[in-house]
């Protein structure tokens, strides 16, 4: 295995990281509140780096994805890109993709999923549910989820009733209410179980990049703040609380970076983007935990830029699914491959 980036996967990143850096701000964050950031969402696209997705690969999209945690940019990134580009690429028909490529990469069409989500009732076509929290489901032109057939079914949303819900970050979610919605097959049996593998993989490298903002803000704090003459951070405590949130971002990176890689690669890599859901789960809180508590008093202040990191890192845990349950999947996962041996 080789994570070694190629140009083109080097060339996102830099690219992503400088635009997230220059635009996505504390200020601009704040103006913001719990809505995306429309003027950022538009720069990242009118760049190419949605569209890029389709050449980089999943290990290009958890490159940019990284970028993106480190400063908690409110765009729909990973949603657009798991559950519209990689999704249909994978598993859309000619005309599927024909129509909705293009308008994903240049922003114009916006994608977002619940893969395996709640149970959604199917009957000729049709379908029946509520979905009660869909993240950036405000921004979306189309929903890709799973039937209670375990097919995969694209939703527009102004054919579905939504209205907004507040989750623990601010991902502009919905809830959406299906009542005989029209919804169009995409790909066949098993694709819902490729896309919740792709989607715990990018979600895994979003949670690396929130991890590693929140570290690098904290080491940048206790370095300046000073009690009793010295800096924070020659206290051995604060040392050893800060590299064990170091290694925890390290395992969360490995992780996903392997199972895009295997992904990317054409191997299986279910088993892997279930180990990188785990750790990203798992560690992830503890390492928001941490980057908030080297803060101080100052971290609890809802205003301050690190709070937003233990916000979202709070939501990613959500999201995947808690460690607990991600942790029971992947033993029995382990259990049924050895049986089958």
């Amino acid at each position: 295995m080789d994570f070694t980036p190629t140009e083109e996967q080097a060339a996102a990143a830099e690219l992503a990281a400088r635009i997230f850096g220059d635009l996505s701000t504390p200020e601009r964050l704040t103006a913001a509140g719990t809505g995306s950031d429309a003027g950022l969402w538009k720069e990242l696209c009118a760049a190419g780096l949605p569209a890029a997705v389709a050449d980089t690969g999943l290990l290009g999209l958890v490159l940019l994805l990284e970028e993106q945690g480190r400063t908690t940019a409110q765009v729909p990134l990973a949603v657009s890109c798991v559950y519209g580009l990689l999704a249909l690429t994978a598993h859309g028909s000619p005309e599927q993709r024909e129509r909705l490529l293009p308008g994903i990469a240049d922003g114009t069409v916006v994608v977002t999923g619940a893969v395996p989500g709640p149970g959604v009732g199917c009957d000729s076509g049709r379908l029946t549910g509520v979905l009660p929290a869909v993240p950036w489901l405000r921004d979306a032109t189309h929903v890709l989820l799973a039937d209670d057939r375990r097919r995969l079914r694209l939703v527009r949303t102004a054919e579905a009733g939504t209205e907004p819900v507040e989750l623990t970050a601010p991902w502009s979610a919905g809830r959406l209410t299906l009542d005989g919605t029209p919804g169009e097959p995409v790909g066949a049996e098993g694709a819902p179980d490729d896309v919740l593998a792709t989607a715990r993989t990018a979600f895994a490298g979003l949670q690396a990049g929130v991890c590693a903002g929140s570290l690098a803000r904290a080491v940048a704090h206790t370095n300046t703040r000073e009690q009793f003459g010295q800096p924070l951070a020659v206290r051995q405590g604060v040392q050893l609380r800060a590299a064990d949130a170091y290694m925890d971002t390290e395992a969360i990176r490995v992780t996903a970076y392997e199972a895009a890689w295997r992904r990317d690669a054409g191997l299986p890599y279910a088993s892997h983007a279930l180990t990188a859901a785990w750790w990203a789960a798992e560690a992830g809180p503890r390492v928001v935990h941490t980057g908030q508590h080297l803060h101080g008093g100052a971290g609890a202040d809802l205003t301050h830029p690190v709070h937003r990191h233990f916000l979202w890192g709070r939501q990613l845990d959500a999201q995947l699914g808690g460690g607990g349950e991600l942790l029971q999947e992947l033993g029995e996962s382990i259990v049924d491959g050895e049986v089958g041996t």
